[in-house]
């Protein structure tokens, strides 16, 4: 169980579905990496993206059996290469295996059940 007062970059609150419903069931290992990352990069972690409820999922186009829906993804704003760049050096430096690079976000995740890319830049 996370202790929310140890995390030092995140709350809670930012992890939670979008559509207003309330689902917050983020993984704590993965909280705590995040902010392992944040720490090292020493830049701001935008989460736009968190937990998502089946419902949102399907509306935001989000695949079936997203990693969102199972508290394991986050997506992180970006529009700077050299924000980007320090964000991925930093998830990659802490141990992730999937992250995935968009033209303003990068998704990363802790979902075994899909294949680790490592980083892969999406179109």
């Amino acid at each position: 169980m996370v202790n929310w007062w140890q995390i030092k970059h995140f709350k809670k609150e930012e992890f939670t579905c979008k559509c207003g419903c309330g689902l917050n069931n983020i993984n704590d290992d993965l909280v705590i990496l995040l902010d392992t990352a944040r720490q090292s990069a020493n830049v701001s972690f935008k989460i736009n993206c968190g937990c998502r409820c089946e419902k949102h999922n399907k509306e935001v186009g989000g695949v079936e059996d997203s990693a969102h829906t199972k508290g394991l993804a986050v997506d992180i704003s970006t529009l700077s290469d050299s924000v980007r760049f320090n964000i991925v050096s930093a998830l990659l430096k802490v141990g992730f295996k999937r992250v995935l690079l968009y033209d303003t976000f990068i998704h990363v995740d802790m979902d075994l059940t899909k294949p680790n890319p490592i980083l892969k830049i999406m179109k």
